[in-house]
């Protein structure tokens, strides 16, 4: 990661998510922000932390930055799950050093 340039937003992203962190992972989170992940649509802070807890910590997800461009961060998710570790693509909507969407695919 050290030679991937990304917003303060992201990284604290995936600070946050590496470490397991559920409140400050939330805190990445603007008021109103929403999450695309697995085919559902999370809105607001509750569905957002059910998330959260849910696809990040309780699996214990460790994101490996491949590539950033634009909005894009292509990583390696790996943790306490099947297959892994696997590809991810999280798209990104940011403002004022604030996750405000999330959409995540797989690559």
């Amino acid at each position: 990661m050290d030679d991937i340039t990304l917003p303060k937003a992201v990284e604290n992203f995936i600070a946050a998510t590496n470490a397991h962190d559920a409140n400050a992972l939330a805190a990445v989170f603007g008021d109103g922000a929403t999450v695309r992940d697995d085919g559902t649509t999370y809105a607001g802070e509750a569905e957002i932390r059910e998330w959260v807890q849910g696809h990040l910590i309780n699996p214990k997800i460790v994101i490996t930055p491949t590539s950033f461009a634009g909005d894009r961060l292509v990583a390696s998710g790996d943790g306490e799950f099947p297959g892994g570790p696997l590809s991810f693509a999280f798209v990104f909507g940011i403002k004022d050093d604030q996750v405000t969407d999330l959409a995540i695919d797989p690559v």
